[in-house]
């Protein structure tokens, strides 16, 4: 950034990209957008993404974005001495913008780590009714859920309400039959004890955790749960075919 330097041998984190632009705008801009997010503690932010600043300077270096809008003064908090717009306001302008499916992810994210109140994103639509992609922020508020742990959760939620499956509950909770162990399921129908699950490759990291997978998969089958698994080389058409062989064997 201009007149902010870091040595040159050192790969700037986003966390340090921020405080930079943040300092570049003499201190005066707020930080916003997914900057923003992940210093609220949002995951799943790719460490190069632009660094959106609310600020009047229109004349931005390279990875920075500035945007000239209306900020009232609830919607600004400070983190790690930074002016950064609340958990709501970063909500309220992540959801309006880009790949609805994205937006989704980036908020489910977003309200696993603050906990935002989705009736206080829609309030600060009262107050901004004239802004910009309100329509999308809408539709992505009806399918938020703090419950998803990565944006592949989320795609595979969205998978399934919108082929027309009631919403899932997420993580829900299944006390091992010895009483020993608590297993949470990324997302399911407790009615029909049916589950749905991503299966990442972290899944697999180790001897220990494959032989944990193994026993889960089993005391879960003991308590009748019926687990359909997606993982990324699957095609969503598999996926789909897959679990409605499941529901029909749950529902008839």
């Amino acid at each position: 950034m201009p007149n902010v330097y870091l040595d040159k041998r050192v790969e700037p984190s986003l966390h340090q990209r921020t405080a930079a632009a943040w300092l570049w705008s003499g201190r005066e801009a707020v930080v916003a957008g997914l900057a923003a997010s992940a210093l609220h503690g949002a995951k799943w932010i790719d460490n190069d993404v632009p660094v959106e600043l609310i600020w009047h300077n229109a004349r931005s270096p390279n990875g920075v974005v500035t945007r000239d809008q209306l900020l009232l003064e609830n919607e600004i908090q400070r983190l790690d001495g930074l002016a950064v717009t609340s958990p709501e306001r970063t909500a309220f302008d992540i959801g309006r913008r880009g790949r609805l499916d994205d937006a989704v992810a980036r908020l489910d994210a977003l309200a696993q780590a603050t906990d935002f109140k989705v009736s206080a994103v829609e309030e600060l639509v009262s107050r901004h009714r004239h802004t910009r992609g309100l329509r999308q922020l809408e539709a992505v508020l009806d399918l938020v859920d703090a419950g998803a742990e990565s944006p592949k959760e989320t795609w595979l939620r969205l998978l399934a309400i919108r082929a027309g499956y009631p919403r899932p509950r997420t993580q829900i909770p299944v006390l091992s039959p010895d009483g020993r162990r608590w297993y949470y399921l990324d997302m399911g129908w407790e009615d029909l004890l049916l589950a749905l699950e991503y299966d990442g490759d972290h899944h697999r990291t180790s001897r220990e955790r494959f032989a944990y997978e193994i026993e889960r998969a089993e005391d879960l089958h003991m308590l009748g749960w019926t687990v359909v698994k997606a993982a990324t080389r699957h095609r969503t058409a598999t996926v789909l075919q897959r679990f409605q062989r499941a529901w029909d064997a749950c529902t008839h």
